[in-house]
């Protein structure tokens, strides 16, 4: 298993692997919303914790075709699909790649980026754990979508369809953690149901996950 994790995160840091594609576009969407806007600060702290989490959840969108598409034409898929290691694992495993290779860097650059959008002071540390924790279900919900997709031509569109409504509570409670964060109030509620979003995820989807695949194996 630790084999298949170390071949992932390779194929990913490879040249066309995706790394580091999602941490240039959260980059990009960060610089241009304040020439959008504005560059004041008093417009843009109000609407900072929503676009840092909108630029984070479209960045982990980027990449998640890639999850299985490339052991899919290879036939390597097939081979998993039939190895002694739980195809359900296997999905773990897959999902938990993405996430060092997309969700880690988002997660660890956030608060750079947070100064270019006037995020208040008291915000920072939020974004960092609203993301550290919710980063991980965005790279599950995305690979259940992939495993939907797998195969199809130009699935990349019906992958956005698909999993763009799942992410919508993960947006939601994100960006309010950091919101409350940056205000001084409570933080606990959110923050539990993020956690509660991510470990639901991580205990459900991988399962749904390798059926889906199984089915589109047959």
């Amino acid at each position: 298993m630790i084999a298949l994790l170390v071949r992932d995160l390779r194929i990913a840091t490879r040249a066309g692997g995706g790394f580091g594609l999602g941490l240039a576009f959260f980059l990009i969407l960060v610089v241009l919303v304040p020439l959008g806007v504005g560059p004041e600060a008093d417009r843009l702290a109000p609407i900072a914790p929503g676009i840092l989490w909108v630029g984070a959840l479209l960045a982990c969108l980027l990449s998640l075709d890639r999850i299985f598409a490339l052991d899919y034409e290879d036939g390597s898929l097939d081979i998993l699909a039939t190895a002694p290691v739980p195809l359900e694992a296997v999905v773990a495993l897959k999902a938990l790649a993405h996430w060092i290779t997309t969700g880690l860097p988002l997660t660890l650059a956030a608060p750079v980026l947070g100064v270019l959008m006037h995020l208040p002071r008291e915000g920072y540390a939020w974004l960092v754990l609203s993301l550290a924790v919710g980063t991980p279900a965005l790279s599950m919900i995305g690979a259940f979508g992939a495993a939907l997709t797998v195969g199809l031509r130009r699935g990349g569109l019906l992958l956005s369809l698909l999993v763009l409504p799942l992410y919508v509570p993960t947006l939601i409670y994100g960006t309010e953690v950091v919101r409350r964060g940056a205000e001084g109030l409570a933080t606990a509620t959110p923050l539990l149901l993020l956690g509660g979003i991510t470990a639901g995820a991580a205990g459900l989807l991988p399962f749904a996950a390798a059926a889906a695949l199984r089915v589109n194996l047959r």
